[in-house]
């Protein structure tokens, strides 16, 4: 097993054993992501931001733990998990609009993170289970970047525009790996 995603497993199995104690279903988990990412939007410009936004990638990462260790993974909470993915999305890109960063490049690099994601999905729904390819603008990089335009923002440090520059390009190239490693696994199918 990958050591990050082992790590990552370690640290998730951690965080859930109060939720589990308490009882707290994968679905609160998932909305409380959605809310803390409500609540970057409305203080993007504050220091709560990068907290919310840790706070909303987080509770995303444990919900499905939490499903597999209490036994209640179901396709309408895989359903509202990937759901509430793309809204909590929607939402962080309005908290990067807030800071500063220029709509038309924010709005294409969330285009192609969502047509990414899509592409996943639905590759997945038709049976191929095997698209296992990580890009270089994987939901957690893209909470990375916004974190990291938030802080420049708070510091006065002008790099909100070069941030979501960035973004753009490592989602033109997340995007174009994606489809072209799908399409050759496809092929060979």
């Amino acid at each position: 097993m990958n050591p990050v995603v082992k790590g990552w497993l370690t640290v998730s199995f951690f965080l859930i054993k109060p939720l589990r104690f308490f009882r707290i279903s994968p679905n609160a988990v998932t909305l409380g992501g959605v809310i803390a990412a409500l609540g970057l939007v409305l203080s993007a410009r504050t220091w709560w931001g990068p907290v919310l936004i840790v706070l909303s990638l987080v509770l995303d990462g444990i919900d499905g733990s939490l499903a597999i260790i209490t036994g209640k993974i179901s396709t309408r909470g895989a359903l509202w998990d990937s759901l509430a993915d793309r809204i909590s999305e929607v939402l962080w890109v309005i908290a990067f609009y807030r800071i500063g960063a220029p709509s038309v490049v924010i709005f294409f690099a969330w285009m192609l993170a969502s047509t990414q994601e899509y592409l996943r999905a639905r590759t997945s729904g038709l049976g191929y289970k095997e698209i296992d390819f990580v890009t270089i603008a994987e939901r957690p990089v893209r909470a990375i970047l916004l974190t990291v335009a938030i802080l420049a923002y708070l510091l006065d440090v002008k790099l909100v525009t070069t941030i979501s520059v960035a973004w753009l390009v490592m989602q033109v190239i997340s995007f174009l790996s994606l489809s072209r490693h799908t399409y050759r696994k496809l092929a060979t199918s």
